[in-house]
């Protein structure tokens, strides 16, 4: 791994504003966001996000370069689980615990995908737009499959009322995933982006460029906050979760290695490939499996990824996955 990406990544002021967030809780500060901000910043980037994206794939084109990555996140997205849910399971978790934070691990964080975009532009390295879509897209499959492990691994249903509860749920959890919040902005985002193209881009370059770098930084603050709290909710024996953040998303990235070899992916769009692959949702994914799924304890899954993976990815993870996709590609 070159060194000097992983000190300049470290050293960004994203990624420092991040640590700050984190020293305030530790320290005991009274630093602090307003919820109302917070998920105001959170709507920005999303929207953001999407709709340079979706410009980004106007220009791009619809062609088979452009829809592979998308079909294989979304595979890529229902089969993670399927593996990620024994390994929880063999560190004790329960049933529960073990599928609902195997969904978070097959589905994506927005932020830690931004994150890795600007550290691209910061390189003035080029990136294609497309793979902004596979970020929306990955959101669903993840729950759907987490959700039908943990009704397949449950005790006293019958094959058949266990099949009929699936149909019924699927159809359910798919509506859910579609219509959410973030998912529903960025899938629109993306259209309005496509639709509009460059015009529509230079309309908005003002709010959609300007001002992006900083608002992503406030909430990085915001996030480094959380994420130090969540921390320290992870206790007793539990404390093997630790190893577990680490280790499920550099075997995500392996596969998403493969899968880059394979589709003969760029060195740019290969990495956010792989970030796509090894990152973890704390914001759509417990929000469903909090539904889905009550029994599962959110003081686990949630802290895990988001106290525990998403810092990992941010710093250490970014550098590792760029190095990785130049391993394959050009």
């Amino acid at each position: 791994m070159d060194t000097s990406a992983l000190v300049n990544n470290l050293l960004s002021p994203p990624i420092l504003f991040f640590f700050l967030g984190m020293l305030a809780t530790l320290v005991r500060s009274d630093l602090s966001i307003p919820k109302e901000l917070s998920r105001l910043f959170a709507l920005y980037l999303l929207w953001a996000i999407g709709f340079k994206g979706g410009v980004a794939l106007r220009s791009a084109g619809v062609s088979w370069e452009t829809l592979m990555p998308l079909i294989v996140a979304m595979a890529l997205s229902a089969i993670i689980p399927l593996y990620v849910a024994p390994i929880l399971r063999l560190a004790k978790f329960s049933i529960a615990d073990a599928c609902a934070t195997a969904g978070a691990y097959g589905s994506v964080s927005v932020v830690t995908f931004i994150t890795a975009q600007k550290f691209l532009e910061v390189q003035h390295i080029e990136f294609g737009g497309h793979l902004v879509a596979a970020l929306a897209l990955m959101e669903a499959p993840a729950i759907v499959t987490g959700v039908m492990l943990y009704r397949a691994m449950g005790e006293g249903s019958s094959a058949r009322d266990l099949f009929k509860s699936r149909r019924h749920e699927l159809k359910h959890l798919l509506h859910e995933a579609a219509v959410s919040g973030p998912v529903f902005l960025l899938l629109g985002s993306i259209t309005i982006g496509a639709l509009t193209g460059q015009a529509g881009w230079q309309s908005l370059e003002p709010f959609s460029k300007d001002i992006f770098d900083g608002v992503l930084v406030l909430f990085l603050l915001d996030s480094g906050l959380t994420a130090s709290k969540q921390i320290r909710s992870i206790t007793g024996s539990k404390r093997m979760a630790v190893m577990i953040s680490v280790t499920i998303p550099l075997l995500n990235a392996i596969l998403g290695l493969a899968c880059v070899a394979m589709m003969g992916m760029d060195h740019a769009d290969g990495f956010l490939f792989l970030i796509l692959c090894a990152s973890a949702s704390y914001i759509a994914v417990p929000a469903a499996m909090k539904l889905a799924v009550p029994e599962a304890n959110e003081g686990l899954y949630l802290p895990m990824a988001l106290g525990l993976t998403f810092p990992f990815n941010i710093t250490l993870g970014i550098p590792l996955y760029f190095a990785m996709s130049g391993w394959v590609t050009n």
